[in-house]
């Protein structure tokens, strides 16, 4: 797959999270706007990488991309056990870990069942499968989400 397309500070960001997420020792995903670009769509702005990952890896990626945990801002739809920023990279990176998305008066995990492997410029990085992340987007449920379920939709049609 050719990435010649990514923002330089997409690019940069993204090899940035590969390189620190290599300890991980649980599976991790890039996911939102960047998984998007690395699925080839071109036509989106991507203001920040976000990482999922397991609860005890979260941390450790924090502090290998120079970031920090910091209150979940949670905007009453999403939550997560762990949060963290690391604003010092080319692009920001938002680490999460136990994400979950309220449904109604209840909280349901926003999680991803598959996971495919992408090399960038020899880096590895993961995303969920396209359907998956579809998934995911249909249950958060936000306008700009169905947007984008409707460009991952195409993509795959």
């Amino acid at each position: 797959m050719e990435f010649d397309c990514l923002p330089p500070d997409l690019h940069a960001g993204l090899i940035a999270v590969g390189e620190a997420a290599q300890g991980l020792r649980e599976p991790w995903w890039i996911f939102g706007g960047a998984a998007m670009a690395l699925y080839g769509l071109t036509d989106l702005h991507v203001p920040d990488i976000d990482v999922l990952c397991a609860r005890r890896d979260a941390p450790v990626l924090l502090d290998a991309l120079g970031g920090h945990l910091a209150l979940d801002p949670g905007e009453g739809l999403f939550r997560s056990a762990v949060f963290g920023r690391a604003p010092d990279q080319p692009l920001l990176v938002e680490v999460m870990a136990e994400l979950e998305t309220r449904d109604g008066a209840e909280w349901r995990p926003a999680a991803f069942t598959t996971r495919r492997r992408i090399v960038l410029d020899e880096v590895d990085l993961f995303v969920p499968d396209i359907r998956d992340h579809i998934a995911l987007y249909r249950l958060f449920g936000r306008p700009k989400d169905l947007v984008r379920v409707e460009q991952l939709e195409r993509l795959i049609a």
